[in-house]
């Protein structure tokens, strides 16, 4: 597959300064803070030591994925201020790398004004974490182009929003993720279970809710966007995804676009993360219909359902996050060949995880399994995901399809 090509702005000269990489456990090294420590923070770690880079691993839970794999690692509420601040000032790390939304985002402000540095910046971790915030941003601001929305703070107004907006549409919490508190309102019937379920899935004491149009599209699509800092901002080959109760189940790449869409989607991904700005990876989610693109989502991390990229690149995502975040040069993103990701769910909740199928789910060389090592389960919680690569996308769907179903959770009964 070609190679996709930076932006026009973007250069070919060498950085004009050079990166100096340290020694772990030794003064000065160059020090990473997770916040956040799940399983796509795990392949973080991963790419950050291969070179040399410190990992202190934080979370909510011990033995999280990441921790795993960390040189040190703290548990921590992380929606605590005094909490985020204790490990900041014990640790003084180089970045401080949000994993995850639920944050105490205007700790990380404060931290940032203080002279520490936010992945990608503070305000990026803020907006992103408040579905109003970036929808605000993206389409009051940067005129971006987005299905019809409308916010509610009480069920008098979400009955009200969602007949502003029209039947069907998609009900959830302003302040959540993983599709939790999610759910499609068909008849005015819905409205009051709709609202119930937002409250029980949003983060924190916010009873804001925000009503989106059902768009009727052709395809859904992440588009990985790199902001570097010598090179400009790098995409990488559209990814098509499917997503079940607001949460991912199989992704692609890459996905066929037309050259307009593209050009299209790259131009609404580099106006919103040159917006959010600083350096790393973004997840911007968009929806196509022919040459039409509509703006979704945005997260300032690596994406979900760019685990394919595990398979399909010669960098992942998570290689190019800890280069763009350290400074250091990417180049060409190249795609090495078409590819598809399913992910392994559990079918409820339980602990001391087993994993049956494996065998099977190996069985053909061009596969990547990744299990996540999460101590519990609960229903649909993503255990693992299976990456694999060859001709073309529909077969590498089936196939990492059928390999992600091979493979069995099997829990002792829950605590």
């Amino acid at each position: 597959m070609p190679a996709m090509t930076r932006t026009p702005q973007a250069t070919e000269t060498q950085p004009a300064s050079s990166v100096t990489l340290s020694t772990p456990y030794y003064p000065g090294s160059t020090k990473i803070l997770l916040l956040g420590s799940g399983e796509l923070g795990r392949e973080v770690v991963l790419e950050a030591m291969r070179l040399g880079v410190e990992v202190v691993a934080c979370d909510r839970y011990e033995h999280a994925p990441a921790m795993q794999f960390a040189h040190r690692c703290h548990v921590i509420d992380m929606l605590d201020p005094a909490q985020i601040r204790r490990v900041v000032a014990q640790e003084r790390p180089t970045l401080i790398v949000p994993e995850i939304e639920a944050i105490a985002t205007d700790t990380l402000v404060e931290l940032e004004a203080e002279g520490w540095t936010v992945i990608p910046t503070a305000r990026a971790t803020q907006l992103t974490m408040d579905r109003q915030g970036i929808r605000t941003l993206a389409a009051e601001e940067l005129k971006l182009p987005t299905g019809p929305y409308r916010f509610a703070e009480t069920l008098g107004e979400l009955q009200a929003a969602v007949k502003a907006v029209g039947l069907p549409c998609v009900v959830k919490p302003v302040m959540s993720s993983s599709g939790k508190g999610q759910s499609t309102v068909k008849t005015q019937a819905d409205v009051e279970a709709a609202w119930e379920y937002a409250l029980s899935g949003s983060r924190g004491k916010s009873t804001r809710i925000i009503v989106e149009a059902f768009v009727e599209f052709e395809t859904e699509i992440t588009l990985l966007t790199v902001r570097t800092k010598h090179e400009g901002t790098l995409f990488c080959p559209p990814i098509g995804h499917r997503q079940e109760r607001g949460d991912y189940q199989e992704s692609w790449q890459p996905e066929a676009l037309s050259v307009l869409a593209l050009e299209r989607a790259q131009e609404i991904a580099e106006r919103i993360t040159g917006a959010l700005g600083g350096l790393g990876l973004f997840g911007v989610e968009m929806f196509v219909r022919g040459n039409e693109v509509l703006f979704s989502e945005v997260s300032p991390r690596p994406h979900d359902t760019g685990m394919v990229t595990l398979a399909t690149q010669d960098m992942s995502e998570f290689e190019l996050h800890v280069r763009a975040i350290l400074g250091l040069p990417i180049g060409q993103i190249i795609q090495r060949a078409p590819g598809a990701s399913a992910v392994i769910l559990a079918e409820g909740p339980g602990i001391n995880p087993r994993f049956t199928g494996v065998e099977q789910a190996l069985s053909d060389p061009r596969n990547r399994l990744r299990l996540f090592g999460k101590p519990d389960t609960r229903k649909y919680r993503r255990m693992g995901v299976v990456a694999t690569y060859g001709e073309d996308v529909a077969e590498c769907r089936e196939r990492a399809t059928a390999a992600a179903s091979a493979v069995r959770v099997e829990v002792d009964g829950p605590r």
